[in-house]
């Protein structure tokens, strides 16, 4: 990404009280040829599986047709007249907002029923002249859609939310009405003069939070709140093997040295290969935090220092399967994820030596080669977490 910004995107979900399966669904994309990152947050009609279901068609159509630069009238016309209709209210509902960033130009914003986009400069809102659109097909007729463009500078933020959130303590005899547009943009420019620097996935948690507060922790209907960050990127290094030749170890130990962000060294070998060039010491803790890995170890400058493979894989595993309720914990892979997840910007340095013990058959086929765990956790960072992800071989 060549813009001075990094975007950074997330979406906390709170369930309707009685349902294991939330009615909202957010989908994120990015379309790597065009430098553009496409997300959709969608609520479905009612709640649970239904909802769910009719709001993970819509975001997916939603997501797809953004991609293909789908006009915003035909895009909304194909979602509507596709969704399935419901058995007991025989009608098909369900809202979206779309939110289509050019990280080298616009932002396009796309909502159809849902609270409006707020868009922040600062602690201030950004009023970017939004466009009525009226549809005018028969089965359509008369449905309300709202566009704007907008160029995004450094600390804009972009927040979008479903009506759980607003209408959130309706009837409580705190908010008669529900929480409201007007208590919701009060409660965000606080947290935003509070931490100026308050990250998408804590804003998105304290307003989604906030909301299940109002509702005495039983919330009446699903509520989501995604967050849009642009902001200076956050940079990560982690190594990992040592490198092919032994002369290369200046190389990566120059490589840990220079880099200017959080470090982490993957595996005894390498640690010890920085250690050594860079002349400094190594201290093992006997501390285990995770009864499937190796304990941490210390080293000047570096953030972290693990255990190699199968610390990464369980990396991987954790990445694939994590979610807004995952718990992290104190465990080595944890802490990395923690790190990774916190990070913008991540390059990876992957020594290519052969390590003989990682080639014994008595070992779990699922131990794979170090380069292996590498990519799938690049792909993992890329797909999933939008990260921007660098790969070097030694």
């Amino acid at each position: 990404m060549e813009s001075n910004y990094f975007v950074e995107v997330n979406c906390q979900h709170i369930n309707h009280f009685d349902e294991r399966c939330c009615g909202d669904v957010f989908l994120s994309k990015r379309v790597k040829e065009e430098n553009r990152m496409v997300m959709v947050l969608s609520d479905g009609m009612g709640h649970g599986i239904k909802a769910n279901l009719l709001a993970t068609l819509t975001a997916t159509m939603a997501v797809n047709f953004s991609v293909e630069h789908k006009e915003p009238e035909i895009t909304a016309e194909i979602i509507m007249n596709t969704l399935p209709v419901c058995s007991e209210r025989k009608m098909s509902y369900s809202t979206f907002s779309i939110v289509d960033v050019d990280t080298h130009g616009d932002v396009n914003l796309l909502g159809y029923d849902n609270p409006p986009a707020m868009i922040w400069r600062g602690s201030d809102l950004l009023d970017p002249g939004w466009t009525r659109l009226v549809m005018q097909s028969e089965k359509n007729f008369g449905k309300e859609l709202f566009s704007c463009s907008f160029t995004p500078q450094k600390e804009d933020r972009i927040v979008i939310c479903t009506d759980g959130i607003t209408q959130s303590g309706l009837d409580s005899g705190k908010f008669n009405f529900g929480w409201g547009m007007d208590n919701l943009q009060d409660f965000i420019r606080t947290l935003i003069v509070e931490n100026p620097a308050i990250s998408a996935r804590k804003l998105a948690m304290r307003v989604a939070n906030k909301a299940h507060i109002n509702d005495s922790y039983q919330s009446k209907d699903d509520s989501s709140c995604a967050v849009i960050y642009f902001r200076e990127p956050r940079q990560l290094l982690l190594c990992s093997g040592p490198p092919f030749e032994k002369e290369k170890d200046r190389v990566l130990a120059e490589t840990f040295q220079n880099f200017d962000g959080k470090k982490i060294i993957c595996g005894a070998t390498t640690v010890d290969i920085v250690a050594r060039e860079l002349n400094l010491k190594v201290e093992d803790s006997f501390e285990f935090t995770d009864p499937d890995l190796p304990p941490v170890s210390y080293m000047q400058g570096a953030d972290l220092v693990t255990e190699g493979i199968l610390t990464l894989g369980k990396v991987n595993e954790i990445l694939n399967n994590y979610n807004s309720n995952y718990v992290i914990t104190k465990g080595p892979a944890d802490q990395i994820v923690k790190l990774l997840l916190m990070s913008d910007l991540i390059t990876f340095v992957t020594g290519t030596a052969i390590n003989i013990a990682h080639q014994d058959p008595n070992i779990p086929v699922d131990l794979e080669i170090r380069r292996t765990v590498v990519r799938r956790i690049a792909r993992v960072l890329e797909e999933k977490f939008l990260k921007e992800v660098k790969l070097e071989y030694l």
